[in-house]
């Protein structure tokens, strides 16, 4: 499947096959091309905690509200900023040139240790974009996803046992569709949320999908 397909192609399903099962590689596959995404300094600020197990599905549906999605999915994916990435680079900088190992655990240390507000900020930046990527990937081998953020996060970090420095920012459903998404509305125009050079200055018009 083409780029563009994937993304045209991709919506937030809610009714899986709950027989299906993902193995192994598949499910390396789908954090490698999350693991690809970029971060602020390679930070790799994140934790992904692959759930397929049923009883686990179960627990975390509850978390969810009892969204169906969570449980029937063949694999929810719930994806952690780590909050304490910052403190430490020697992984995540331990291929790159000597010189600038040094430069940049300082450039780190300082950006994010003393500026939670920024911290937090740069963990929901990352963890989207890894997102994106787990939903195109998934995309690409012919299966669905939705995105959530309708859950207890206090819960679900205790039925995965996440220390405190992994809040659980996104969690993902992935599986085969039983139905298939609703139809998209509200699509903007171009000219509606598009400005060239400054906001307002409006000039380049046109439907998303075309």
């Amino acid at each position: 499947m083409e780029l563009l397909e994937a993304i045209r192609s991709r919506r937030s399903v809610k009714k899986y096959d709950p027989t299906h099962e993902l193995t192994d590689d598949e499910v390396r596959y789908i954090v490698r091309c999350a693991s690809l995404a970029p971060t602020s300094f390679n930070m790799q600020n994140w934790q992904f905690v692959a759930v397929r197990d049923k009883a686990q599905k179960e627990a975390l549906c509850k978390a969810a509200w009892n969204q169906e999605q969570v449980k029937d999915a063949a694999l929810v994916l719930v994806i952690a900023g780590d909050l304490k990435a910052f403190e430490d680079t020697s992984r995540t900088l331990r291929d790159a040139p000597v010189e600038l190992q040094s430069m940049f655990d300082g450039m780190i240390k300082q950006f994010y240790s003393e500026n939670e507000s920024l911290n937090l900020q740069e963990a929901c930046r990352s963890v989207g974009f890894a997102g994106q990527n787990v939903m195109l990937a998934a995309r690409e081998m012919g299966y669905d996803t939705c995105a959530m953020i309708g859950y207890d996060p206090k819960g679900v970090s205790g039925i995965l046992e996440l220390p405190d420095h992994l809040p659980p920012l996104l969690m993902i459903t992935l599986g085969r569709a039983l139905e298939p998404a609703r139809q998209r509305w509200g699509l903007p125009d171009l000219g509606e949320v598009l400005s060239l050079d400054k906001f307002g200055a409006r000039g380049i018009t046109g439907p998303v999908e075309g």
